[in-house]
């Protein structure tokens, strides 16, 4: 007897055990599933942009005619810079005294400026002048001594004309008056000498007030009152002027649009402050020697422009455009 039997003469139902259903095509192909959804999205798109592009090419552009100026230009980055600058430095040594002037001030040529101690120059002046006065001084005695040797001189020929005297009295005699005249020479020489080092050293003295050199604008003081300068290897640096009525564009232009450059051709710029407002000038100088800036061959241009008002500053940064050919008021 089987279980099934037991069962049933126990009066207990028995049921069979359910069978295994089978999973559907998508569950058991989830990748090509995906590949599907995927073909039908890109499917979509492609046709919603080929429709759109159709409609954009077939789009009619309308626009209104109108008069105004055209221009054919060359476009350039450039900096502004002073026509006419000086640096303003010291002759002498030793420490800036004062300063008269201020970054921004305007001055006129032959102003002071500032000044160096002037103890050191002051005292050589003082020396040689002390040495020029012994000098004069010896000169005047070594003068009376030939006086004396040369009316000596002058007896001991009288008296070797009539035979009164010895050779070797007269030979004294002239020996002593050339010596004299050979010493009061030699003083004279010397005064020349200290007179030349006198003027020196009061030139010198003079170098410790520093005037303007020319009429402009304080653009930099590098020094500072106090500071000791040391002009012996080179001219310490104490303020730049700069005439600001005239400035200098300078550009840098690629060596493709160097050849499309003339001289004399129109130039305007705008600035970043005024991007409105329109500089203009012509083409004064392109600078043979390039600048090389990662590979690119970059040659500089220079024009000038009239800033009366002095609204344009040095190292501001210019638009540049040059002018090969415009027209005006045309559709």
């Amino acid at each position: 007897m089987n279980i099934q039997d037991k069962f049933r003469e126990s009066g207990q139902r028995v049921s069979a055990a359910p069978l295994p259903r089978k999973k559907g095509f998508l569950r058991r192909h989830p990748l090509l599933s995906l590949l599907a959804v995927a073909l039908l999205l890109g499917g979509g798109g492609y046709y919603y942009y080929r429709t759109a592009t159709a409609d954009t090419a077939n789009a009619v552009v309308v626009a209104t005619a109108t008069r105004g100026d055209v221009e054919d230009v060359v476009t350039a980055l450039g900096s502004l810079t002073p026509l006419t600058s000086v640096d303003v430095g010291a002759q002498v040594s030793g420490q800036l005294k004062k300063l008269y002037v201020a970054i921004g001030d305007e001055v006129k040529k032959d102003q002071q400026l500032a000044e160096i101690d002037t103890a050191v120059a002051a005292a050589k002046v003082d020396a040689d002048t002390a040495q020029l006065q012994n000098f004069q001084a010896q000169l005047l005695q070594k003068q009376s001594d030939m006086t004396l040797a040369q009316a000596q001189a002058d007896r001991q020929t009288r008296l070797m004309k009539d035979n009164a005297t010895s050779q070797d009295a007269y030979d004294v005699a002239q020996a002593t008056f050339k010596s004299a005249q050979a010493l009061v020479k030699s003083v004279e020489a010397q005064i020349n000498q200290a007179q030349s080092t006198l003027k020196a050293d009061q030139a010198t003295l003079g170098y410790s007030k520093i005037y303007a050199p020319m009429t402009g604008t304080v653009t930099a003081i590098p020094a500072r009152e106090g500071q000791t300068l040391n002009a012996n290897q080179q001219a310490p640096l104490i303020l730049t002027i700069a005439d600001l009525s005239t400035m200098t564009v300078s550009t840098q232009v690629s060596e493709a649009d160097v050849p499309k450059l003339r001289l004399g051709m129109d130039a305007y710029f705008t600035t970043l402050g005024d991007p409105n407002r329109r500089w203009t000038g012509k083409l004064r100088q392109i600078l043979p020697t390039p600048t090389v800036v990662n590979n690119v061959v970059l040659y500089t241009a220079l024009f000038d422009v009239a800033n009366p008002n002095k609204l344009l500053m040095p190292q501001m940064s210019a638009q540049v455009f040059f002018v090969r050919g415009a027209a005006q008021n045309v559709v």
